[in-house]
């Protein structure tokens, strides 16, 4: 009988450990809007025209301008995001970009990246082709090479604040929202679990991540930070 009941508790134990080990394992994700960023440098601007119909909570960031012309070069947006876990991560982006002269944005996001001005540059280590298309849709932030677009991911070493800057390359390629994860290794949106974010992600985004807050077992407890699966 004690034999028995030795071995029921640790199956148990057993289960608990696998079930923490899963949980442990599920991925960091990060949604927001972009035109509650912290910083907006003109000309890139908020809009809730019907040029962006379709944006999630009814406004975009651009800067305006013509499809086709081309042109650029100026105005930036900067997200300030305390990440709670160290590690690697990749950005998705809901676009609307027209055409090849509408189709890309600086990115750069600190410290994993230099304090470097990219639209000064011109560092193309620094340049996201975005996917076109006439209608919002996602795409993972890559860099554009002239051998390519491999997809990017950034080592965070640190806790800490970080500073995301989204800055104008052409006019007229249009920013939604964004979506920040600790899936690397997705390579689709589904995949990678984007979705737009919600009321409550943007309460957060809106008080400067004030309620970002970490259970006692150091796990992140608001849904601005959503373990997948959960």
């Amino acid at each position: 009988m004690r034999r028995y009941i030795l071995k029921k508790k640790l199956i148990i134990l057993a289960l608990l450990f696998c079930a923490g080990f899963i949980i442990e394992a599920k991925d960091i994700e990060i949604a927001l809007e972009a035109e509650l960023a912290q910083r907006i440098e003109e000309p890139m601007k908020i809009d809730d025209s019907n040029k962006g119909k379709g944006a999630s909570n009814g406004k975009f960031i651009w800067m305006e301008g013509k499809p086709a012309v081309g042109g650029g070069g100026k105005g930036w947006a900067e997200f300030d995001i305390p990440i709670q876990k160290k590690g690697k991560y990749a950005i998705w982006g809901r676009v609307l970009a027209w055409d090849g002269n509408s189709d890309s944005f600086w990115v750069t996001w600190k410290p994993a990246d230099p304090d470097e001005d990219a639209q000064a540059t011109q560092n193309t280590k620094f340049r996201w082709a975005v996917q076109q298309g006439p209608e919002w849709h996602w795409d993972r932030v890559n860099v554009w090479l002239d051998g390519g677009t491999p997809e990017r991911e950034w080592d965070i070493k640190t806790d800490g604040e970080t500073v995301l800057r989204i800055a104008v390359r052409e006019d007229a390629t249009m920013l939604d929202a964004l979506f920040i994860t600790s899936n690397i290794k997705a390579k689709d949106p589904a995949g990678a679990n984007v979705r737009e974010p919600t009321k409550k992600d943007r309460e957060i985004q809106k008080k400067g991540f004030g309620g970002l807050a970490v259970d006692s077992n150091g796990k992140i407890s608001t849904t601005w930070s959503i373990l997948k699966n959960q």
